[in-house]
């Protein structure tokens, strides 16, 4: 479904069916998706120029061009990506878009399992964690529900990351449609592989328990560091997601 938001062509006519579905309640779904694509370029593009030379990409989704690691080498051609997906079709993909290009490996593995996820013997060929790294959790923490604790999840994982190192992050939220709206899109994704969980602005903001937030700090993905003046657009400034990165003290 994110890959024919994105106005990609590796997707299947149920994920059509159930996209047009929910663009049908959220008209700016689209916009949002590619505003959140755009976010995940800029923000690897700043953690490079900061120095970061490692990146784990979590959630990687069907690979659509710029990918992290291409976006990331267009500054540092010596940039090692560890890309990380549950899904084995993403697998299948990532093969043949992902990793035939030296320094980018991909990992099949689960972020509901941070344990066994950094335990994989690809994440330790590719990076060094005595090192700063980026993680990448961009429009994935909405798959995962309450009850499943995505904070601790994410603490888990950032827990291994040394001083240094950046959280890259942005989510669903339910903070500016209406409930009986996103009541509706929430039931299209329970017959998806993934269920939907959106949050409010103070859930998502406590994810980065423990990085400072660099400006201009947890905001929707247009007025994360534009190249170029925002437009005063409605829709714009009603996307549902919020995205930040966050330096570990």
């Amino acid at each position: 479904m994110y890959d024919y938001y994105l106005g990609g062509q590796d997707n299947y006519e149920v994920d059509r069916a159930a996209a047009d579905r929910v663009m049908r309640l959220l008209p700016d779904m689209q916009l949002a998706a590619r505003e959140n694509r755009s976010f995940l370029h800029r923000a690897t593009r700043y953690v490079v120029e900061r120095g970061v030379r490692q990146i784990i990409d979590i959630g990687t989704g069907i690979p659509t061009s710029p990918n992290t690691h291409e976006v990331a080498r267009e500054l540092a051609p010596d940039v090692r990506v560890a890309y990380v997906d549950n899904d084995p079709i993403v697998s299948t993909y990532a093969g043949a878009k992902l990793t035939n290009d030296g320094n980018a490996g991909f990992v099949l593995a689960d972020l509901r399992d941070p344990k066994a996820l950094l335990a994989r013997p690809e994440i330790a060929g590719l990076i060094d964690f005595g090192q700063p790294v980026a993680l990448l959790l961009v429009a994935i923490l909405h798959f995962v529900e309450d009850g499943e604790d995505p904070a601790g999840l994410v603490s888990a994982l950032t827990q291994a990351l040394p001083e240094g190192s950046y959280l890259v992050l942005s989510h669903a939220t339910s903070d500016f449609h209406s409930a009986e709206r996103l009541r509706q899109v929430e039931g299209v994704y329970q017959n998806a592989t993934a269920t939907l969980t959106l949050r409010p602005k103070d859930r998502v903001l406590s994810y980065f328990e423990g990085f400072d937030l660099v400006e201009p700090g947890l905001v929707q993905p247009p007025f994360w560091r534009p190249p170029r003046p925002v437009p005063e657009d409605p829709m714009l400034r009603g996307l549902g997601f919020y995205c930040g990165v966050g330096l570990k003290r």
